[in-house]
């Protein structure tokens, strides 16, 4: 009889267990992302593409994206980011799954890029939001900025220039002469940048030491390469690539508004980057001298690379500066 009530003295004390267990296991939370929805809107005829993830009663952050990529470069950074803001990430006019109007009859300028996602914007009822900016990000950001500063809550400016710092003299006549020699030999120059070896290896493995070519996602080139396969898609960018030196004539404007609006601004830049150098980061102070810089270990596609430690640092600027 005393053997049989000090089996049923331990059960009960093994249900109490398991039970404190469960109980404990219940009451964890796990801070799981939102679903990101890819999603269409038409503006001015046209279908744009965006990728959108997060609660929308918390400030929105908008992620533009730059070249050969669009808002896919971004698909591991949105649901990182989603846990706590709501997050847009748009496709350029003429790149990624957003509509690509005839560049015989369209003329692709980064304008019209600004025109369109400025538009989109306003479409989703987005008045106010931080804006995020990589490479063509930079000259679409500020066309937006410029005409109306206040919607920009904060500026995260990754490898995205606006200083002539940022450029070798070779890369400043690289885009002086895309837009002032009309020759056949510039044109097709400028076409062969847009094709599958120049994709890989001239964007995204052109400044990793090949011994860390394996923390590049081949998907990133991948998914570019679809949309550069037809003539007309890689026109697209040859023409943006003849309308890049508009954007080094508005470096003084775009320096200007910085000073005068002061936008909190976090930089993350990856340091590596040999198209955008590490001076066009540091240059950001003159302007902006209450910005937070981060010169990280990587280079041009530093959100492909560092995608926790950019979100780390984001989400700890913008809680900083009372941004929720």
């Amino acid at each position: 009889m005393k053997q049989f009530s000090l089996f049923i003295v331990l059960v009960i004390s093994l249900l109490s267990c398991i039970g404190t267990d469960i109980s404990k296991n219940q009451s964890k939370q796990y801070f799981l992302p939102p679903q990101t929805t890819y999603n269409y809107k038409v503006i001015d005829g046209h279908k744009l593409f965006y990728r959108e993830s997060g609660d929308t009663n918390n400030t929105t952050i908008v992620l533009l994206h730059g070249y050969p990529s669009s808002s896919h470069t971004y698909r591991n950074l949105i649901p990182m980011l989603a846990t706590h803001y709501h997050v847009i990430a748009p496709d350029n006019l003429g790149s990624g799954y957003s509509d690509h109007p005839d560049p015989n009859t369209t003329k692709y300028t980064f304008d019209i890029l600004a025109d369109y996602t400025s538009k989109l914007l306003d479409s989703l009822g987005i008045d106010q939001f931080v804006m995020y900016m990589q490479d063509f990000g930079a000259p679409v950001g500020y066309r937006i900025m410029i005409k109306e500063p206040k919607r920009i809550e904060a500026l995260i400016v990754q490898n995205a220039n606006a200083y002539m710092d940022g450029l070798t003299p070779k890369r400043q006549e690289f885009f002086r002469t895309a837009q002032t020699d009309t020759s056949k030999e510039k044109y097709d120059f400028l076409y062969s940048l847009t094709g599958e070896d120049a994709v890989i290896n001239k964007q995204y493995l052109f400044d990793l030491d090949p011994s860390n070519y394996n923390i590049q996602n081949p998907d990133a080139w991948t998914h570019d390469l679809v949309f550069l396969t037809s003539e007309d898609d890689r026109k697209i960018q040859v023409q943006l690539f003849q309308d890049y030196n508009t954007n080094l004539i508005r470096y003084p404007k775009w320096q200007k508004m910085l000073r005068e609006t002061q936008p909190k601004t976090l930089i993350v830049w990856g340091a590596k980057d040999l198209k955008f150098n590490a001076n066009g980061a540091k240059a950001y102070l003159r302007d902006l001298p209450d910005a937070e810089l981060h010169l990280l270990d990587a280079g041009h596609f530093a959100a492909e690379e560092k995608t926790a430690e950019i979100a780390e640092l984001i989400l700890k600027f913008l809680y900083k500066n009372g941004i929720e």
